[in-house]
């Protein structure tokens, strides 16, 4: 099975902000390793509190926060940034 990889108008603004090297790495792990998957909650963990609803994928020092759908196959990529900031953020 293949999951659908989709980005938030914000988490395109992140990506972008990150210099391409990392990007690059971060983009890789979503299309290469993430979107494979039979299930993408076999990997990383999902955040606590009320942020329960949300998965973190960490690549090097930065995190991606997503949102997994099951019903139509479909990882939304919230927030994308450095690990000391990216939690400070509220998240969509």
């Amino acid at each position: 099975m293949s999951w659908k990889i989709e980005f938030t108008p914000e988490a395109k603004t992140d990506l972008s902000k990150i210099d391409s090297v990392n990007a690059k790495r971060i983009l890789k792990f979503l299309h290469n390793r993430l979107q494979k998957m039979d299930n993408p909650r076999k990997i990383d963990e999902s955040l606590k509190g009320a942020l329960r609803e949300f998965w973190r994928y960490r690549v090097g020092d930065y995190r991606i926060i997503c949102r997994v759908e099951d019903q139509i196959i479909t990882v939304f990529v919230v927030t994308v940034g450095h690990r000391r900031e990216v939690y400070k953020r509220p998240a969509t």
